[in-house]
This record gives structure tokens, C-alpha cells and sequence, in this order.
């Protein structure tokens, strides 16, 4: 970890299909990699250990090699013995005929992002110097630079990258609100975003503003969740599994308070400093590090956007993002039946809402007194706690809310 670079915010917000970024992109980008790599393989297998073993066929990992592999056939076993290298380990073998042309082990370590011992993985350059949030506040204060104009500095690519995400977010949202109908998988959930969307618009219902902007912003964030449930295209942020979060913020901000486009993709750039910190110094992973990794990550980097977008000082949208990271602080990861949809759609609602109530925060309080944790103080107890969570509230679906509605559902 001392060694690793912080990465471009274009891997931070990827672009795919749900309903997993660790589950279902990740392992997708392996598959796609290996086929180039020997073109003529004609059949695979792939063996899925932990935490992918244990949910892959709640996420679809099955399904998405199978259909990425296709015409040749896959071959996909599920393992549920736990690598000591990342619990969402797995390998891949190339064939053609009875013939072994390779095998990889890679880890898919969230967010999309992947490791391949045997293969090197490209990824967008950038020359980010520092390891911390500390030491880029030093260079902003002995430059007298921006974030935003250090990030421009050294991640040249990320403005135009985080352009296009946004007009993604933005059709993911839309599309979310007009669709009908129920989730694919055994829960049989209906999606509810597009009616949640007009009933907050109801002219015959008299809510108080207060009230039918929680409901606007819960429609947004539940667009996007059952976009991404139905394994359709969401922009990660930082995970499949939370990408509601950030999402649904923002377009809050570009529909309600009408912020134009330039200033929604700042504040993007601005939360992902955030959760780049994050994916650097701890994990995003369920897996690895619980929900609070996901959903808290994505709450902090909301919350981080929203105050940009409130105007407020370095020092605040810190306090703020901080804030928003701290109360997620032991969230378990604990899909119902390994599908990204009980508990992880309200979640994602819920962290919305939470995500600007950790904004007001910075903007009242944190210009009342100077806070004693910091965004990295707070991203390190993150990483000793989700180490510290049994691997049954770690993506597992063995423990919490997966146990005990899996009873409901006699299995």
C-alpha cells in the first residue's frame, strides 16, 4: 500500500452493467482481457472463490462470463473456500481442445478496478503525488492551488471523463423513473422509483417542500439502485451497489436547485477526491470491507459534491465528507439471496438523504469549531473495522438481513 499510486478519477467512475462492479465488471474485464490474449482458445473455466462463490449467482457473475465468453463455452464452479489474497479471488483457465494455454488468478478488488498476476492491467495515467489527504492539502496550501485545479493538474483526463459520466448518471436517473414492472430474481421486488417520482409530484398532495424533496431525492437514488438490479448501465461510485448514492445528489442539485452542468461536474471531481482517498487507503469493497466501504464511501463522497455545491471551504466539505463516513462506520454487507436489492436499494435512498444532512453539517457547524478527526483518521478506522467484521456481514449473504429473510423464503 505504501507504494500505490492514487489512481485517475476515471477508474473511480466506471461505466457498465450492474448489478455488481466487484461481481459482474470486474470479472467481465478478465474474461475480455484473456480472450485477447489467446485468440484461440476455444473453450474456459472459470473457479470463483469467497465471496464471489458465495453470491455469484445472486450478481450474475455466471451469467455475465458465460455470456462474455460466448459462442465458446464457459465452464463456471463456485468454490466457497476463502483465498487468503482477497475474497473475491478467482481463476481463469484458457483451452483450446483438451489443451491448457493459461491460467490466471486475479482478484477483483471493487469499483470494476481488477489484479491479474500473469497480466498486466492497463489503466488511465495519472500523476497524483500524494498518498493522503493531508499531504494534498499541504501542496494546496503551499501553492495556494484549488483541489479542483491540482486535480486538473494532475489528472488531465478526469473533466472530460466525468462529463461524459454525468450525462450517464443522468440518462440512468430518467430511464429508472419511467420503468414498470418487477426486479429479474426469486425477491420478485416491484420497482417503485417512477411511482415514488410522481407522487412527490402530485399537485392533489399537499407535502410540505421539506418532505417532497426527500421523496424526489429517494426517487432518484432508487432509479438508479433498480437500474442496476436489472443489470442495466449504471456509472459506479464508487461501487455498482452504491452508485445511487452520488447520482441521485447531483441530479438532485441540477434539477431542484438548478445548477448548471459545469458546476455538477466540479462537484463530481470534488467527490471523488473523496472516494479516490478511500479506494487508495482502505477498500470500496463489500467484500473486503463491509457496506461501509460501498454506501459509506459513496455517502461521503456525496456528501463532499453537495457541500462544493453549497459554496463551502476545503476545510468544511472535509468535515462534511468525514461526517458522512464516520455514521456508516461498521455497515455490514448482507444481500438477501446475493442480489443487489434488500437491503441495498434503500440503502442507497437512505445515504442520499443522509449525504446532505452531512452537508448542512459542514455548513453550519463546521465553520463553529475545528474538527478533531480527520477524512483520513476516519478512512483508517474504516479499514480496521471492516477487517475486524466476520466474513458472514462482508458480502458473504451468511449473516444479517440475508440470514434471516433466507429463512423466510425456506432455504
Amino acid at each position: 500500500m505504501k507504494n500505490k499510486p492514487l489512481e485517475s478519477l476515471c477508474e473511480l467512475y466506471k461505466i457498465g452493467a450492474g448489478p455488481s462492479s466487484s461481481h459482474t465488471m470486474g470479472p467481465q474485464r478478465v474474461a475480455i482481457l484473456i480472450r485477447q490474449a489467446f485468440p484461440d482458445a476455444n473453450h474456459f473455466r472459470v473457479t470463483l472463490y469467497g465471496s464471489l462463490a458465495l453470491t455469484g449467482r445472486g450478481h450474475l457473475t455466471d451469467v455475465v462470463l458465460q455470456r462474455t465468453f460466448a459462442p465458446h463455452p464457459c465452464e463456471v464452479v463456485f468454490d466457497h473456500g476463502f483465498s487468503k489474497r482477497h475474497p473475491n479471488n478467482f481463476i481463469v483457465e484458457a483451452y483450446l481442445d483438451f489443451t491448457l494455454l493459461a491460467t490466471w488468478h486475479a482478484d477483483s478488488i471493487g469499483g470494476g478496478s481488477i489484479q491479474i498476476d500473469e497480466y498486466p492491467v492497463e489503466q488511465v495515467d495519472a500523476n497524483y503525488p500524494w498518498t493522503s489527504m493531508e499531504e494534498m492539502k499541504a501542496e494546496m496550501s503551499t501553492s495556494g492551488c484549488t483541489a479542483l485545479e491540482l486535480v486538473d493538474r494532475y489528472d488531465p483526463k478526469a473533466r472530460s471523463h466525468v462529463e461524459h459520466a454525468w450525462s450517464r448518471m443522468v440518462a440512468c436517473i430518467e430511464r429508472g423513473l419511467r420503468a414498470e414492472g418487477t426486479i429479474p430474481g426469486a425477491l420478485g421486488l416491484e420497482k417503485v422509483a417512477g411511482q415514488l417520482h410522481a407522487k412527490a409530484l402530485d399537485p392533489h398532495k399537499e407535502w410540505g417542500n421539506e418532505e417532497r424533496e426527500k421523496m424526489l431525492l429517494s426517487a432518484y437514488a432508487y432509479a438508479v439502485s433498480e437500474e442496476n438490479a436489472s443489470g442495466n448501465e449504471v456509472v459506479i461510485a464508487p461501487t455498482c451497489g452504491a452508485a445511487g448514492v452520488v447520482s441521485a445528489v447531483m441530479y438532485f442539485f441540477a434539477t431542484q436547485r438548478q445548477e448548471p452542468t459545469s458546476r455538477i461536474v466540479d462537484a463530481l471531481l470534488m467527490a471523488g477526491i473523496f472516494g479516490n482517498f478511500v479506494k487508495r487507503n482502505a477498500t470500496i469493497s463489500g467484500a473486503k470491507g463491509g457496506c461501509q466501504a460501498e454506501v459509506g464511501t459513496a455517502c461521503s463522497m456525496a456528501a463532499a459534491g453537495a457541500s462544493y455545491l453549497y459554496g463551502l471551504d476545503f476545510d468544511r466539505i472535509e468535515y462534511a465528507a468525514e461526517v458522512a463516513m464516520e455514521h456508516h462506520l461498521g455497515l455490514t454487507c448482507d444481500p438477501v439471496l446475493g442480489f443487489v436489492q434488500i437491503p441495498c436499494i434503500e440503502r442507497n435512498g437512505a445515504a442520499a438523504l443522509r449525504a446532505l444532512d452531512a452537508a448542512l453539517y459542514g455548513k453550519h457547524i463546521g465553520n463553529l469549531r475545528k474538527n478533531r478527526v480527520s477524512f483520513d483518521d476516519v478512512v483508517a478506522v474504516m479499514k480496521e473495522t471492516g477487517a475486524h467484521l466476520r466474513k458472514d456481514y462482508r458480502e458473504t449473504a451468511l449473516g444479517g438481513l440475508a440470514k434471516k429473510i433466507k429463512r423466510k423464503f425456506g432455504l
